[in-house]
């Protein structure tokens, strides 16, 4: 599980960093469907980074809630699995 974790932040990490690329040279963008998708997979701690260095996806609350709710579950089932 630490593993898959690792794999997935890091690809969210990047897939955000594409989207806010894409974002700024105003090409097609990163459903923001797959970006929560991300996040829900176990990705939500490469995604706040992402938003913070980024600084993409920041006005829009809904992007904070829901990485940080999955934050947190990805957390707690981490640490359930590692007893």
């Amino acid at each position: 599980m630490y593993i898959y974790l690792i794999w997935i932040n890091i690809f969210t990490f990047i897939f955000y960093g594409i989207d806010k690329f894409l974002a700024v040279f105003g090409y097609y963008r990163i459903s923001e469907k797959l970006l929560f998708g991300f996040s829900v997979l176990g990705g939500a701690l490469g995604a706040f980074l992402a938003m913070l260095l980024f600084r993409h996806k920041t006005s829009k609350i809904g992007f904070y809630i829901i990485n940080i709710i999955f934050l947190l579950i990805w957390i707690i089932l981490y640490y359930l699995d590692s007893l």
